[in-house]
């Protein structure tokens, strides 16, 4: 990992064009795939989070990757696209049979989505037995085995590991961290605590360490907050998302806490930003994407989003768009060298270069198969006639 403010600014002004994916698509001719759809269709599993706590960002998942096919004549690689979706639920439960029965009953050529990190390591076994590539497009823990596992969003420690010198920078005095007890939770949290240690910013936690609220059953955070207040906090940082970050959110604004600045992973991200209405303004918030993004992808992607759904994009959304994009270009380059199968698509997921995204150009690093991206600071502000993450500024880029 490392911090490159000024690599940053470059990635986000840097123009880039959607349309650069289906570069030479046309050409791509008579491979035949091992899935038994057929010699000039591939099929593509995506498992999302279409019910319980996490729905909006499953939701966003699918509509991201869906996007993307609607304005690609429903094609990846030159080649017709059948799209399989599954419901992740909440983990680890749900999230393995519904996989298992994308790669061995409909035997897909690739898999994609996962909101969870809890899911994504529960996968993993089946995804390195079948020897299928895995396109995660949320965030994902560290993992050792990476030969089939790839992900177009991030490290789910890296939101917090690029706000934090920020935050001791901005505040003048101890930062509470308050985050939920599960895989995805203890990665985020992970990366704001261990970086705001090293640059010498200090925990207002009384045992300094990260306070853990029991998922996904807390709804009710008002005892929390009536704990913080107790302490000498000049500051929160926490990890919510769905419908434990509208509670969070809500009820924020109206504790003992209300005028401390709260800094946040996706908390404001998304639906959720509508639900939660004024009690979500002026919160910041950390993301390698933001909606007002000044580049020709993100332009085309946000008008495209919009058009269709008549809200902001998300990071979600955009992440599974560019997995599909990423999906594009790799069974296109399959197709030029032979057979296109799971293993000829990951192949040249591993071959791809600078990829052009409504995030600013990115790629894939070689120690983690994630982006080296820029990291952005939002803020909730008014934008128009409604409440909108503002991007501030660049912060960081990471990746590895």
């Amino acid at each position: 990992m490392f911090f490159d403010v000024s690599i940053s600014r470059r990635r986000r002004l840097r123009p880039a064009s959607a349309a650069a994916f289906a570069l030479g698509l046309a050409a791509v001719t008579g491979c035949s795939s091992d899935s038994g759809a057929g010699d000039d269709t591939v099929k593509i599993g995506l498992v999302a989070s279409l019910s319980g706590t996490y729905k909006p960002v499953g939701t966003d998942l699918r509509a991201g990757f869906e996007l993307y096919l609607d304005t690609h004549d429903n094609k990846l690689g030159g080649r017709k696209v059948e799209l399989i979706v599954a419901d992740e639920g909440d983990g680890p439960p749900t999230a393995v049979p519904a996989a298992t029965k994308l790669v061995k009953k409909d035997k897909v050529d690739a898999l994609t989505g996962l909101v969870g990190g809890g899911s994504v390591n529960a996968v993993l076994p089946l995804v390195n037995q079948a020897k299928i590539p895995f396109l995660g497009s949320n965030g994902r823990p560290v993992i050792k085995d990476l030969e089939y596992v790839w992900t177009t969003s991030f490290l789910s420690d890296e939101p917090g590991k690029a706000i934090a010198p920020y935050v001791k920078e901005k505040v003048d005095g101890p930062v509470y961290a308050i985050g939920p007890d599960y895989q995805g939770g203890y990665d985020e949290l992970r990366g704001f605590t261990d970086e705001f240690k090293r640059v010498g910013g200090e925990l207002a936690n009384p045992d300094g360490k990260t306070t853990w609220t029991p998922f996904p059953k807390t709804t009710n955070f008002m005892p929390y907050f009536a704990e913080i207040a107790k302490t000498d906090a000049k500051a929160v940082y926490c990890f919510y998302a769905g419908k434990a970050a509208i509670d969070f959110a809500k009820q924020y604004a109206q504790s003992d806490i209300a005028d401390l600045p709260l800094y946040t992973a996706f908390v404001t991200e998304g639906s959720v930003l509508q639900a939660q209405g004024d009690a979500a303004k002026d919160i910041y918030s950390v993301l390698n994407y933001a909606a007002d993004l000044d580049n020709a992808a993100n332009r085309k992607f946000a008008a495209d989003w919009t058009a269709k759904h008549d809200t902001q994009p998300t990071t979600y959304a955009m992440a599974s768009y560019d997995a599909a994009a990423v999906l594009d270009t790799a069974i296109a380059d399959a197709a030029k060298d032979g057979d296109v199968t799971p293993q000829t698509i990951n192949k040249a997921i591993a071959g791809l270069g600078q990829i052009d995204s409504p995030r600013g150009a990115w790629e894939f690093g070689d120690k983690a198969h994630s982006p080296v991206q820029a990291w952005y600071l939002r803020q909730v502000r008014p934008d128009g006639n409604q409440l909108a993450n503002v991007m501030v500024q660049d912060l960081a880029t990471l990746g590895g």
